[in-house]
């Protein structure tokens, strides 16, 4: 007798599911629970008209990967073409929670399997198991999946080459499984390692990457209304950190460093200590309660390194708020419980340690502080994923990044498909740390390794407002943190359409110029000094030619990239044109005469004087 004797399918399988939202846990939006979504019944119809025993899907977080798959499971069930389903996720949190989804639509899993049994009770229809568990015995799911008709449906599968026993392992536990679903919000890796069960086809460079069989990126879901649109508030900033060797080193966020500068600059503004964390953490706190005037439940989440400093940032909004956040840490067995009570709660924010990063729903996260030194596109798209989940129509999502290079080009690229690659040469830098980001999500000891690569002491760190980069396009200039220049971005309503957040940006950044313009006949005078040279009430001393030119390269490469944005034209172009009518060399040999010259003649262009 089948061990499902007891766990019938439900009756008819086009309605088996009508209960489950589009995106449980989330209740469906605007009204879309009594049907699937567009892409839901388009990626089923694309699988049963191909029948295939591999299918992978991907779609961007939040789209409802979930019930797509219990759907498709349904029909499998009902067709006679499966009797058994074992889910495979990343985390033990998601083993819950896939068990949960799978119960309300009357697919019985068992979240508390465990290999030493190497069976389950007749009454489930199936197991959720982690890839870690695979590996310890893979053969105990390899019998499994032999001994009945078995849907296997592998959860953000690129972690199944996290490492090469894991991949080993999945393959040598699912091997003869009568189907195989595949599901990713990410279908990339940092690394070469291939994943189980995905196809590669070699392209015309030679290099092989990965085949999805069904895509639903966050474009498209943007443009569906089913996902959020999201702000990224990037903030730049001064740091001073000090070297084994004792030489004190300094560096703006932002600008043109090295790899190792820039890493050791965002280390530094990263800080507890220092004053950029309290800085961006209060500018965090302004914009959720400016969220929450219309969306009152709205909670955000501080995305943290290692437990010390997420202990050292829930002290620090503990003094911004008068409450007490939230901390969640992976090597506690309260973790999962402490995410499920803030999803259903009310508590304004959350500090975690990485472990927040995919497939855990807390649908009202509206804002975040991206507050980890980790920029591999695997780990930044699947911590975004957190914020982009919508309720309801009109929601943004606001997360405030540092002005670091690798993440500002991640967030410009949001809605950019990727593929895995193989074959392509593993130094390729995709970002800062990718070594990193496995041992950190398995033991929080990321501070640890980086100590050993960059011996420091973060001596002091201060924040400035950048900009606001939201699809792809940059609004706003510097501001100084709590300035009404600040507020303008920040202080945006919670509830706005996508077309709505370009027409407001483009508004305030015009206020903010207009701004600068009324104030620009003393701007000279009372310009801010650079590094702390000068004091209120003394003299502004003469900054070296050396600085005076780096700040006149600066200011004219920001005029130029917002001319470019609002011209269209290419920067080089527009250099180009600029000394043919002022003079001189190109901007790195040009003097302080010659690039205030090219810096008046464009903002007579853009209308600033």
């Amino acid at each position: 007798m089948s061990v499902f004797a007891a766990a019938e399918p439900p009756g008819r399988a086009g309605y088996a599911a009508a209960d489950l939202s589009p995106a449980w846990p989330l209740r469906a939006p605007w009204g879309t629970a009594s049907k699937l979504r567009a892409w839901q019944e388009e990626a089923l119809e694309r699988y049963f008209t191909a029948e295939p025993h591999d299918f992978l899907a991907s779609a961007t977080p939040g789209a409802g990967k979930t019930t797509f798959a219990l759907r498709l499971a349904i029909e499998l069930v009902h067709r006679h073409e499966i009797d058994r389903i074992i889910v495979v996720t990343p985390t033990e949190h998601l083993k819950r929670q896939w068990a949960e989804a799978a119960d309300r639509v009357g697919l019985h899993l068992d979240p508390a399997f465990r290999t030493a049994s190497r069976r389950f009770g007749r009454h489930f229809r199936g197991i959720a198991v982690t890839y870690a568990q695979v590996a310890v015995k893979p053969q105990v799911f390899a019998d499994l999946v032999a001994e009945h008709r078995t849907l296997v449906v592998l959860d953000e599968v690129h972690h199944g080459g996290d490492a090469l026993s894991w991949g080993d392992a999945t393959r040598e536990a699912f091997e003869r499984a009568t189907r195989r679903l595949s599901l990713t919000g990410t279908p990339f890796r940092s690394d070469t390692a291939p994943i189980p069960f995905v196809s590669y086809e070699r392209g015309e460079d030679g290099i092989r990457r990965s085949r999805t069989d069904y895509d639903y990126g966050y474009g498209r879901a943007l443009a569906d209304g089913v996902v959020r649109p999201v702000l990224f508030m990037v903030y730049a900033g001064h740091a001073r950190w000090r070297t084994r060797s004792g030489e004190q080193m300094e560096a703006r966020l932002g600008e043109g460093n090295t790899r190792d500068v820039t890493a050791q600059a965002w280390r530094t503004a990263l800080d507890p200590k220092g004053e950029w964390i309290p800085a961006v953490l209060t500018a965090a706190d302004r914009r959720l309660t400016e969220v929450r005037e219309s969306i009152p439940d709205a909670g955000g989440l501080v995305i943290a390194t290692d437990r010390e400093q997420a202990r050292a940032y829930a002290a620090i909004l503990r003094g911004i708020t008068g409450q007490e956040p939230v901390v969640v840490l992976s090597d506690e067995k309260t973790a999962s419980e402490r995410i499920a009570a803030f999803a259903g709660g009310n508590e304004r924010w959350m500090v975690a340690v990485r472990m927040v990063s995919e497939g855990v729903d807390v649908p009202r996260l509206a804002v975040g502080v991206y507050a980890t030194n980790s920029s591999t596109p695997l780990f930044f798209a699947q911590a975004i994923g957190r914020f982009v989940r919508a309720r309801r129509r009109g929601e943004t999502a606001s997360v405030f990044l540092p002005d670091v290079p690798q993440l500002v080009a991640l967030a410009a690229a949001l809605e950019l498909e990727r593929d895995h690659a193989l074959d392509r040469d593993s130094a390729v830098e995709d970002g800062l740390d990718d070594s990193l980001l496995e041992s950190a999500q398995r033991e929080e000891r990321a501070s640890e390794t980086l100590a050993d690569e960059f011996a420091f002491e973060a001596v002091s760190s201060a924040a400035a407002f950048d900009r606001v980069v939201y699809d792809g396009r940059d609004f706003g200039a510097f501001a100084e943190p709590g300035s009404d220049e600040e507020w303008d971005f920040i202080g945006l309503p919670g509830i706005l359409e996508p077309e709505q957040v370009h027409e407001l940006l483009a508004h305030r950044q015009q206020r903010q110029l207009a701004r600068q313009r009324r104030s620009s006949g003393s701007s000279r005078e009372s310009a801010p000094p650079t590094g702390g040279e000068a004091r209120s009430g003394s003299p502004a001393k003469p900054l070296p030619l050396y600085r005076t030119l780096k700040e006149q390269r600066t200011l004219l490469n920001s005029l130029v990239g917002l001319y470019a944005r609002n011209s269209g034209e290419a920067h080089g172009l527009i250099h180009a044109e600029l000394r043919r009518r002022c003079g001189g060399p190109a901007v790195a040999q040009a003097s302080v005469t010659q690039l205030e010259a090219r810096i008046q003649l464009l903002r007579k262009q853009l209308g600033h004087i």
